[in-house]
């Protein structure tokens, strides 16, 4: 009976060492969640860049329908102002920043119409000008940037099905190349760079949002090459992502039946995904944006389909 009281202990002090263990690694993806000011128009399906310490949301539906919208967002003063409007209505399209310029990529326009152009805003006249266009019409794209070119990842074309393309472009040339297809093609996933790697992750098949996907997949540019990672743990699409620090943050999607306040992240290192704390207010449609400490994610739609938000929420994480 000694014997047996003893390993009793030793089991449960090996128990709270696990608990414990457990507690630690699930504490090192927490972070704290701020409000700051709101967008000044309710919108869904935006993109977002950071230029110059100004958030620039672009696009996107209001509830009047397809928007041309570009509002501005002072991270320092915590203040929004309009910007230059885009010069068509664009939903579902893509932004980034290469050298100090913001460029929107793709999307769709009225009546769901997929467009491959490509717009370039020049800072200091503020106005944007039509670059060479993208090969393929898609909406519902995801973009990233590695040495300075911008790669364009999944989306839905002209014939409503998924794009199998990968294409690059060099902002230096005006130029589009086109590169190895995407293993599974998807659309109304995210996209985030480690290490001169491009990881797409989650979406749907064909714009369904009752198929959401967990899949991950990483593209080697040296090697013009795809692989399979580990898939996000929540199925989802409709969804936002940023780099920062080594690590991939996915926040928010939707599905027919919710919109998700899931807030994931992916060691491209150990090839794992750990739960971090979940968005005070669950959305899809949303963008999300970083500073290199913070991160910003900013409207979206509260519900599945057509909502709108105007929210914008801050997550630091712990580390």
């Amino acid at each position: 009976m000694r014997r047996i009281r003893i390993n009793s202990f030793i089991y449960f002090y090996l128990f709270l060492l696990f608990v414990f263990l457990t507690d630690i690694a699930i504490s090192e993806c927490r972070g704290t969640w701020t409000t700051k000011a709101p967008m000044l128009t309710p919108r869904t399906e935006v993109t977002a860049s950071l230029l110059n310490g100004q958030i620039y949301v672009i696009g996107g539906f209001e509830k009047s329908g397809e928007s041309k919208l570009v509002e501005v967002y002072d991270i320092n003063r915590n203040t929004w102002k309009k910007g230059a409007s885009l010069p068509i209505p664009l939903h579902h399209a893509g932004s980034t920043v290469v050298n100090n310029k913001l460029y929107v990529i793709g999307g769709y326009t009225v009546d769901w119409k997929p467009v491959n152009h490509v717009y370039e805003y020049i800072e200091k006249d503020n106005k944007w000008v039509s670059k060479a266009n993208m090969p393929t019409k898609r909406g519902a794209l995801a973009l990233g940037v590695i040495d300075n070119k911008i790669y364009a990842v999944g989306g839905v074309g002209w014939n409503k099905k998924n794009t199998i393309v990968t294409e690059v472009y060099d902002p230096q040339t005006d130029k589009w190349n086109t590169l190895s297809r995407i293993i599974t093609p998807r659309d109304h996933l995210a996209v985030g760079v480690h290490k001169n790697k491009l990881y797409a992750v989650a979406g749907r098949i064909n714009g369904n949002y009752g198929i959401n996907l967990g899949i991950n997949e990483v593209y080697n540019p040296q090697e013009d090459s795809w692989s399979r990672k580990a898939a996000i743990p929540t199925y989802r699409s409709g969804i936002s992502a940023v780099t920062l620090k080594n690590k991939i943050y996915v926040f928010g999607g939707e599905s027919k039946k919710k919109t998700f306040d899931e807030n994931e992240r992916f060691d491209p290192i150990t090839d794992k995904w750990e739960e971090c704390s979940p968005m005070p207010t669950s959305r899809h449609g949303l963008s999300a944006v970083t500073d290199g400490e913070k991160i910003y994610v900013i409207g979206g739609g509260p519900k599945p389909g057509y909502s709108y938000s105007n929210v914008n929420q801050v997550f630091i994480p712990s580390n």
